[in-house]
């Protein structure tokens, strides 16, 4: 037996062995990757002698699995390409098949699940990490052995249209939610076939000048390493994180798919980083047409393979035949090639694909992709997303309700539930006039301006046959926000309106919808967005907005509705969190429902109702306008609206310096109280020592209800210049009427620990401040605790959040 089919060797030894048979034209094969235009086409058609595969592939992209119709035909096409890549291979090298994991897999039957940012709301690594485990179970089932998730990117600026895909703008909270995603998809090995996680986008990507996606970024060294790069680190710290796709952007200046600073000396050198690093699609190309660093797409191949970068997706463009020659000859060093190669077959022994290269069949992949519970996990996802900003007793809905009026695109079909990066937002966008993802192009990007748009805006009008018919064939069972009231409230009668589009400044609709209003006792009204794809979005991937508020004609309802005093309730969804100045003003509870995907409907009305009592928190700082962005709770001593007497105004002159809504933010139908603070020793902390905080949570109400338990710090005084409060740990906890629970936490004083000026990471002695209590803006519980002496620790080993346990 050749060493590299024996499965007893380690993953390093059998691509040692593996790679010194290798000729140049099959490592060049290794580091590419095969976009699948059409997955509906004759396995036949499939490439044989095509120079650019004629050696095989690394990688083959799974994005255009949305547009088959049964789970048949997506094995039977990933075990024919399969077939044809190994047989192209003179060593039967499988390829990886890859695939987003964000929502759920993009095939028929597929589980989705909520946005990122809403099971960022959730505050709830546990149930987040069995979402991780339902999508790598049902990708690895169809043949995917590389899951694109979870997004580690942080999020502070909302007009940014992937804000949606993040778990939002603090890197404690996404470092917990995403090490516990990693560990999901990574964890289970059906019959030996592991799926490997991808994080990304590699680093400080949201911080993009003026929310452009892609535009560079200037951070600091010091901000992007102790904010940005965390949750990577947490994540390959905690749950070796076996993949990383950098970022489109350059940071400061340097293309970060071309950056050895980025992708070697920290990702590499730094952070530990042992597994494969991809590109996103078409970035490598974008060295060289785009950020323009390089003079030749070969030149942009060498600069980014050198860099750290090992294979090239989606497409063979600029890993080509002149780079190719350039190894050849001797003009690139051949090392730099066999050490991408080495990480990319020491990759595919891990995924155990060269036993295991076919998606699973028949009885066998029924019982690995289909699980009972999938549909609990995503109904306690939307559930646990939903985050009530705003309620003066509102809700939920009152016994004596007998009517209700129902308002808005939103609750009247269930693909507003769907946010980006899902199964059905990516079918739909396969019907967009004008594609805004990166590195794919539609047919006729010509198109533009030709397409029926929303009055005031460029977005394509999301309507007509095909739309639904998407949504019919991906989610039969899908019913509407009037639907699920009905069936709670039997006896009470809903009536529907349009009322408004989800953008722009069409108010034909009103008259219609204020004479429904005026029928009922309460009006539940729908804003918000599309958060999707392509032209037919407001908000997603390309998908930007300097304003970052309600569409015109949504705000005006909201006025003429208030007008009228009929209680009014507001229910938005987007990728975004809502901001509105009419909403402040005229609604008497807002519920934040995000894109809470197919079970969203029923968990609106199971909150509305009170069947269940609401507990999601703001996972960002919402500001009233584009204006006071970048906004954020962490922010540095002297900053934002902790500025202090530095100048004479203490706000805008035309708006607060605070935000609308705080990190941490929301309300529960139950109340709570904090008691008991207890710091252990907390005169006597030595630097790298674990410190135990507890506190005791009482719900004071007739009402069972979960608290999200907030654990912040500060350090008092410090050599740099440090937040003004940091999360350190939380706990979502259920706690029954009249309850008490105990939550201690234990906070290792290296979670405090921050990079000097040369870059070290130290523990510095003085006074730690903590706060304790339901969020970022009225911690109701204060202590402090001091440290004694300093140390100098290293960076992968540190806290990056605290552990807790339940008394």
């Amino acid at each position: 037996m050749n060493d590299y089919l024996n499965p007893e060797l380690s993953p390093s030894r059998r691509a040692d062995a593996l790679l010194a048979r290798l000729s140049l034209e099959e490592k060049m094969a290794q580091v590419s990757c095969y976009f699948v235009p059409d997955f509906t086409m004759d396995p036949a058609d499939l490439p044989r002698t095509d120079t650019d595969y004629a050696y095989g592939t690394g990688q083959i992209s799974c994005l255009a699995m949305r547009d088959l119709k049964t789970l048949d035909q997506v094995t039977t096409m990933q075990r024919a390409i399969q077939q044809r890549f190994m047989e192209l291979s003179p060593h039967r090298i499988p390829a990886i098949f890859h695939m987003e994991g964000l929502c759920g897999a993009y095939a028929p039957g597929a589980t989705s699940f909520p946005s990122g940012i809403a099971r960022g709301a959730s505050w709830d690594p546990q149930l987040e990490r069995r979402i991780a485990s339902a999508v790598g179970r049902q990708e690895r089932a169809i043949g995917i052995s590389q899951t694109f998730a979870p997004v580690l990117d942080i999020s502070r600026d909302s007009r940014m249209g992937r804000q949606g895909e993040t778990y939002g703008e603090d890197p404690t909270l996404t470092a917990a939610m995403g090490s516990a995603f990693t560990d999901g998809v990574q964890s289970s090995r059906p019959d030996g076939l592991t799926t490997e996680a991808v994080a990304k986008h590699f680093t400080g990507f949201h911080a993009a000048l003026g929310g452009i996606h892609g535009a560079n970024v200037e951070l600091s060294d010091l901000e992007l390493r102790e904010q940005y790069a965390k949750p990577f680190q947490a994540a390959i710290s905690e749950a070796h994180l076996r993949g990383i796709m950098p970022c489109y952007a350059s940071i400061r200046n340097e293309p970060a798919s071309g950056s050895k600073r980025l992708l070697t000396d920290l990702l590499r050198n730094e952070m530990g980083f042992d597994g494969l690093v991809v590109s996103d699609y078409g970035a490598i190309t974008n060295i060289h047409t785009v950020q323009k660093v390089t003079e030749s797409l070969a030149e942009a191949g060498l600069r980014a393979m050198e860099a750290g970068m090992d294979q090239e997706l989606h497409i063979r463009s600029a890993f080509n035949d002149e780079l190719a020659e350039w190894f050849r000859s001797g003009k690139a060093d051949i090392a730099i090639l066999d050490r991408a190669v080495h990480r990319v077959l020491e990759a595919k022994f891990r995924m155990g694909l060269f036993e295991h290269p076919f998606a699973l069949q028949g009885e066998e992949l029924l019982r690995e992709f289909f699980h009972d519970d999938d549909a609990d996990v995503t109904l306690r996802a939307a559930l646990e997303s939903m985050t009530l900003l705003k309620n003066d007793g509102t809700l939920p809905i009152a016994s004596e309700t007998r009517t209700i009026a129902v308002i808005g695109p939103h609750a009247e079909n269930a693909r507003y539930l769907f946010g980006g990066y899902t199964h059905l937002s990516m079918a739909e966008g396969a019907l967009a006039a004008m594609t805004s993802m990166a590195g794919i192009t539609t047919a006729d990007d010509s198109g533009a301006g030709t397409f029926d748009t929303l009055p005031g805006t460029p977005i394509q009008r999301p309507e007509g046959a095909q739309f639904d018919a998407i949504l019919h064939r991906l989610q039969p069972k899908a019913t509407t926000l009037a639907d699920e009231l009905r069936h709670l409230l039997p006896g009470v009668t809903v009536i529907t309106a349009h009322g408004y589009d989800h953008s722009g400044t069409d108010e034909s609709g009103f008259d219609e919808a204020l004479r429904v209003a005026a029928q009922a006792d309460l009006v539940i009204a729908t804003v918000g967005g599309k958060h999707a794809t392509s032209s037919i979005a407001s908000m997603g991937e390309g998908v930007d907005a300097t304003n970052i508020n309600l569409s015109p004609a949504q705000e005006r309802f909201i006025e003429l509705l208030g007008e009228t005093g009929k209680p009014m309730v507001l229910v938005h969804m987007n990728g975004r969190a809502i901001s509105s100045d009419a909403a402040d003003r005229h609604a008497n509870a807002i519920l934040e429902a995000w894109n809470p995907a197919e079970s969203g409907f029923e968990a609106i009305a199971r909150t509305l109702t009170g069947d269940y009592n609401p507990a999601g928190r703001l996972p960002v700082t919402v500001p009233y306008t584009a204006g006071q962005i970048p906004l954020y709770y962490n922010h540095p001593n002297g900053s934002a609206w902790h500025q202090g007497d530095s100048v004479g105004f203490p706000e805008y002159v035309d708006s607060p310096h605070t935000p609308r809504y705080a990190f941490g933010h929301g309300l529960s139908y139950s109340t709570f109280a904090y008691e008991d603070l207890t710091i252990d020793n907390n005169t006597d902390v030595r630097a790298g020592d674990v410190v135990t905080i507890s506190v005791t949570v009482a719900n004071v109400s007739d009402r069972d209800g979960e608290e999200v338990v907030q654990l912040y710090v500060r350090d008092r005084y410090a050599s740099m210049t440090r937040p003004v409060m940091e999360l350190a740990g939380f706990r979502r906890l259920p706690i029954a009427a009249g309850e008490r629970r105990k939550v201690t936490f234990e906070l290792k004083t290296s979670q405090l620990a921050f990079l000097t000026v040369d870059r070290q990471w130290k523990i510095e002695h003085g006074a730690i401040d903590v706060m304790v209590g339901g969020s970022s803006q009225s911690p109701e519980l204060t202590g402090s605790f001091d440290i004694h002496g300093d140390a100098i620790i290293g960076g992968r080993t540190r806290g990056f959040y605290a552990g807790s346990r339940v008394d």
